[in-house]
């Protein structure tokens, strides 16, 4: 019996790294098995590092992306890699939606109060200028 047929007696059960694929979370199956020995997948709460590991109906899975991380619950194990419209209904998107532009968060770009700092061209003239005074007259 397959992975991802139904099993009496329970939900159908399937390898985190083919669910991955056909859920069109990863482009690959190779890419998906990757990012689950990596340590990017974690399924409810725990982190996974086995690409055998198998998810069903009802598990969570949160999967680090480049910029972001993404949080889905799993609805049904696939079948196959089929088109977008297929994809979407293996799980369900519970990831939070991101803060206001406004608000700071942890990548937000850095300020400083102006002349704080590195200085300015300017001022690193003037601070020539007051060292050429200081010293060097006997040369």
């Amino acid at each position: 019996m397959a992975d991802d047929e139904e099993q009496p007696g329970g939900p159908a059960r399937q390898r985190i790294d083919k669910w991955l694929f056909f859920a069109r979370l990863r482009k690959s199956r190779s890419l998906a098995a990757r990012s689950v020995e990596a340590g990017d997948v974690r399924v409810n709460g725990v982190a996974v590092r086995q690409p055998s590991h198998a998810v069903r109906p009802g598990d969570l899975v949160v999967l680090a992306l480049d910029r972001h991380d993404v949080t889905v619950k799993v609805l049904a194990s696939g079948a196959r890699r089929g088109p977008y419209e297929e994809a979407r209904r293996l799980y369900e998107d519970m990831t939070p939606p991101p803060p206001p532009r406004g608000e700071r968060t942890l990548f937000a770009q850095a300020t400083r109060e102006r002349g704080s700092g590195r200085p300015t061209k300017r001022e690193r003239r003037e601070t020539d200028r007051l060292q050429d005074f200081s010293g060097d007259a006997d040369e």
